[in-house]
């Protein structure tokens, strides 16, 4: 991919979040990353989503974490998260972070988002976990840095795949989502919002929350993502599966 390329990528990413309504003023950023390049492209930190363009996506090397482009502009305030993020899990292509309601409730109230329903199983195989809540050190000396370490621990301490898993609400912060492509993120930001907000109106009717069974997870979320998947359509076949 070439470098402007990924940089609208980066773009499209984030109006997308917009229309998708997962973001007020410019509380969110998605950044999309190129693998063989080594190079990450992110919204610049407090520019406003309707005057930017492709070419203020900044530019950074994933490795080293430089801006790669004299005179850009500054990026994203919470880069240090992606880029860990991105040094930590394996195919991960793209990542969203937004302040979307019902997520942000959840992380507010240190809740995971409980699978309840097949709409959630359909993206995540099983509960979005919920980070630890920080300590005053990691708050207080590389902060950003820091939420991508508890994010990358909370799924190591709870032995959680992030490729069958691919979002976290960061406890009194707000959602991350990830993905192989910066779209396929933005895709998971909106399920993990409605699912968040399914659960909240869900806990109106019944509370405590009762987690769907597990074999029907295991069919929705492995019909379209395990090796034997079969949603959708392929080469093979022209019948409506």
């Amino acid at each position: 991919m070439k470098l402007k390329e990924l940089q609208e990528a980066a773009y499209q990413a984030n109006v997308d979040i917009v229309k998708h309504q997962l973001v007020l003023l410019t509380w969110g950023n998605a950044s999309a990353y190129d693998k063989d390049l080594g190079v990450m492209a992110i919204k610049p930190s407090g520019v406003n989503y309707e005057v930017m363009k492709p070419s203020d996506m900044v530019l950074l090397d994933v490795e080293t974490g430089k801006v790669i482009e004299e005179g850009a502009l500054n990026p994203s305030s919470d880069t240090p998260t992606h880029l860990e993020l991105y040094r930590s899990f394996a195919n991960v292509g793209g990542i969203v972070h937004t302040h979307s309601h019902y997520a942000t409730c959840a992380a507010q109230a240190n809740h995971d988002i409980i699978c309840l329903g097949t709409t959630h199983a359909d993206h995540f195989y099983g509960d979005i976990p919920v980070t630890r809540k920080m300590t005053q050190s990691e708050i207080g000396q590389d902060y950003e840095a820091n939420t991508g370490k508890v994010i990358v621990e909370t799924f190591n301490a709870r032995s959680i795949d992030p490729g069958y898993v691919p979002g976290v609400i960061v406890c009194s912060h707000g959602p991350f989502s990830w993905g192989p492509t910066v779209s396929s993120a933005v895709e998971n930001a909106v399920v993990m919002e409605e699912s968040a907000k399914m659960m909240v109106h869900t806990a109106l009717l019944s509370y405590p929350l009762v987690p769907m069974q597990q074999d029907l997870v295991d069919k929705h979320f492995l019909r379209k993502h395990g090796a034997g998947a079969y949603y959708g359509q392929n080469s093979d076949s022209s019948s409506d599966r």
